[in-house]
């Protein structure tokens, strides 16, 4: 009569065998441990980046864009960089936001400088300050928020008056138990008031996130490096349906304001915050894609390696399959406790891989100040992968194994 083994069965006999062959089986497994490691490793840091990105880009929502002579440069590997065009003038700036006529708040923005060191007391910051001047709708086209004092009066951005709000970094590091409206400040040689302090953003793109200072449009004007420097306009809509009519007109506008006509080509760009998301966003699937390349490569190897470790291990158990078949195993049920056994391998090196990939990926992430990051799907297609690999690296092994003769097998020594 025929044996009937069940799984749990073929299972514990896999363990049995692979205990009995602790070296080459950890081997096996740490092959692919490695695989998985790399695959579910540099997804999820991809995954941690892109929420990263996103809750940045959030902050700017879907219905901005801004008027520049420079595109976003944002085309990683694709070689090239986008035209610069002659420089956006203060004057052209203004008169593009005193004449824009549409439902939309319109900031103009000079950058002064990204390494500034900021000063108060005996302490200094480290010069990665980011001076930005704007008006009196920066917070709104940028995404920030007060967290105390108040934005810009119309006297202080007419008369270019040393104040400036700043990020939530600058006020922890030199106001960590006190509030710092009405104190001063020194940005570089210059002294300015404190009248208001951003909620705490994080590292944005485009922005100095946390470690901003900004000060009236017309004082950067005053203390900015270059003579001829160019400006940034930024539009918010209220409702991102119309947000390319609102970019049609202020397309138009802003070529009447560089006095082109109608045979001249824009010599400025339009970088719009969701095409510049979407432009990351495509950069990060082509890193996916990598990743799983490298994972899937790794992942070869160790298919190859796993079947060479069964094909030795069938050769080596060759009496024992004779003994099993002596007593009624069936081709079936040895072909099937080969594959478990060549599953069960896979697993645990998959399960190894997993937990060393979650820690590296979420170490990369935490290290750009992300999130922790659980990529169930990622985790779901690494043990569905290990599955298979055991699967078509146990299959010949194991198809070798049921047809071996019972006779000659009890022969083997």
């Amino acid at each position: 009569m025929p044996v009937k083994t069940t799984y749990k069965e073929n299972v514990s006999i896999a363990l049995q065998s692979i205990s009995g062959n602790k070296l080459r089986t950890s081997l096996t497994a740490l092959i692919i441990a490695i695989g998985i490691m790399a695959l579910v490793g540099i997804l999820t840091a991809i995954d941690g980046i892109r929420q990263q990105t996103n809750a940045a880009f959030a902050g700017l929502g879907a219905n901005s864009f801004s008027i520049e002579n420079s595109g976003s440069n944002l085309h990683f590997g694709r070689g090239g960089h986008a035209k610069v065009f002659p420089p956006v003038s203060y004057d052209q700036a203004m008169r593009f936001k005193n004449t824009f006529k549409l439902l939309a708040a319109v900031s103009v923005n000079l950058d002064v400088s990204g390494t500034a060191v900021v000063k108060y007391g005996n302490q200094k910051s480290n010069p990665n300050i980011v001076v930005t001047g704007s008006n009196e709708n920066y917070m709104i086209t940028s995404g920030y928020k007060l967290a105390f004092g108040r934005n810009f009066s119309a006297s202080e951005l007419e008369h270019g008056v040393n104040v400036v709000m700043v990020g939530d970094e600058i006020k922890k590091q030199f106001f960590k138990d006190t509030d710092p409206v009405d104190k001063y400040i020194f940005i570089g040689d210059d002294k300015f008031r404190i009248i208001g302090v951003f909620v705490a953003k994080g590292t944005t793109i485009g922005s100095g996130g946390d470690r901003i200072c900004a000060i009236p449009l017309l004082k950067a004007k005053q203390i900015a490096a270059t003579s001829n420097p160019t400006y940034t306009i930024t539009v918010k809509t209220d409702n991102p349906k119309v947000l390319d009519a609102t970019i049609g007109e202020a397309t138009s506008l802003f070529r009447n304001v560089r006095g082109l006509n109608i045979a001249n080509e824009d010599n400025f760009h339009i970088n719009r915050s969701d095409a510049i998301q979407k432009e990351l966003s495509g950069n990060l699937d082509n890193v996916t894609y990598g990743g799983m390349a490298i994972g899937f490569i790794t992942l070869i190897g160790a298919g190859i390696g796993l079947m060479n470790i069964m094909l030795v291990s069938v050769t080596e158990r060759t009496r024992e399959i004779g003994v099993r078949k002596a007593i009624g195993a069936t081709p079936a049920i040895i072909r099937r406790q080969f594959l478990i056994e060549a599953i069960v391998i896979c697993l645990i090196g998959g399960v190894a891989g997993i937990l060393l990939g979650m820690v590296i990926g979420n170490a990369v992430v935490i290290a750009t100040k992300g999130v922790f990051v659980v990529p169930w799907l990622w985790i779901m297609l690494a043990l569905v992968v290990c599955t298979g690999i055991g699967l078509l690296s146990g299959f010949y092994p194991a198809k070798k194994a049921s047809k071996l003769d019972p006779v000659e097998s009890l022969r083997y020594e």
